[in-house]
């Protein structure tokens, strides 16, 4: 306490050492997350959110692995044929995609409606990939997926997502990992 009203008193514009280190410890408490180096130098000091989880931990070489247990949505799939689509078979939107993609109705309506939802899984995968991420593609036709191209550093795999979101809760979309990418030292 003595410490701090003689601090108190010193020129504000110019901070003591004991006034860097008052200021630290304070920090420290309210956040435990603070870090500090050696010497107590609040130039030095680091504030971080929550410890690194395995992927973010990635040594030179090693290969990501996306963790779909956190990509799941935790709905259950439902068959196609019985889901109540937002576009009749009869549609604009369905007959045109049939005639561009040489696909039938049902196929179509499907399409449409994963397709439009597709950014909701999308978002998620994201957010594991990080840096790893070059680019995606829906794929159009018969057998509609998700191809999600990234670096050579992340291990291929395939996920059958089901949407959680109500436009297509319960549909499920095909991801697959593609780690054929490359990257722009600038990008």
């Amino acid at each position: 306490m003595a410490l701090m009203m003689l601090t108190s008193c010193q020129d504000a514009s110019h901070p003591s050492a004991e006034d860097s280190v008052q200021i630290e410890m304070h920090d420290e408490r309210q956040n435990p997350n603070v870090t500090t180096t050696e010497g107590h130098d609040l130039a030095a000091t680091e504030i971080t959110s929550e410890p690194p989880t395995e992927t973010e931990i990635q040594q030179p070489g090693s290969v990501l692995q996306v963790d779909w247990s956190k990509i799941d949505s935790g709905v259950s799939p439902i068959a196609a044929t019985n889901y109540d689509y937002p576009f009749a078979l009869d549609s604009q939107p369905v007959t045109s995609y049939m005639s561009f993609f040489d696909v039938d109705a049902p196929t179509a309506q499907h399409n449409l409606t994963v397709g439009m939802a597709s950014n909701e899984a999308l978002s998620r995968v994201l957010d594991q990939l990080s840096n790893h991420y070059v680019a995606h593609e829906l794929t159009d036709g018969n057998d509609i997926k998700l191809i999600i191209h990234t670096t050579a550093d992340v291990a291929p795999s395939r996920h059958d997502y089901v949407f959680a979101d109500e436009f297509a809760r319960g549909l499920s979309l095909p991801i697959i990992i593609q780690p054929d990418g490359s990257k722009r030292p600038n990008q």
